[in-house]
């Protein structure tokens, strides 16, 4: 499990690295700013979520900064893979309780929220990609997963 969602984070790096430098080449239009903000905050939202830390103080749907997304997207990483580095084969089934930004509680294993967690950022991903193509991108690039284990491994 920890080799598998290694590689889904390094592809999640990847992936975000690619539509950040988009938004910005694209002269930052704001709704692709505004999805890959919240894209990132989520990310610090789970990580603390996971690490059983208090809640992140963050706004989820905040304005974002461009200039702050490459430094963002490394710091996400890092924490990420460190996090996920740290932990055992058993760990990955462990029950997770937080509570949502609403104050809600719930529990999930750990696998199905980085489950989430990559998912979520594929699904912005692919919005933003759509409001870059309505903003006048002419090509978005190529952010599969597959492409990503061809290149890369």
């Amino acid at each position: 499990m920890k080799a598998y969602f290694n590689n889904l984070f390094s592809y999640d790096k990847y992936a975000n690295e690619l539509i950040a430098d988009l938004i910005i080449k694209a002269e930052s239009p704001e709704k692709p700013v505004k999805l890959m903000a919240h894209l990132l905050t989520a990310q610090r939202i789970w990580i603390n979520r996971c690490k059983e830390l208090p809640p992140a103080d963050v706004v989820l749907w905040a304005d974002g900064q461009p200039e702050t997304f490459s430094r963002t997207i490394a710091a996400n990483s890092t924490e990420w893979l460190a996090y996920l580095d740290d932990l055992n084969e058993k760990d990955f089934e462990t029950v997770i309780s937080y509570k949502n930004l609403r104050g809600e509680s719930f529990e999930n294993k750990l696998t199905d929220i980085l489950t989430h967690v990559i998912n979520h950022g594929t699904h912005h991903r692919a919005q933003i990609g759509q409001h870059l193509l309505a903003a006048g991108v002419k090509q978005l690039p190529i952010t599969d997963y597959i492409f990503y284990i061809r290149e890369n491994k």
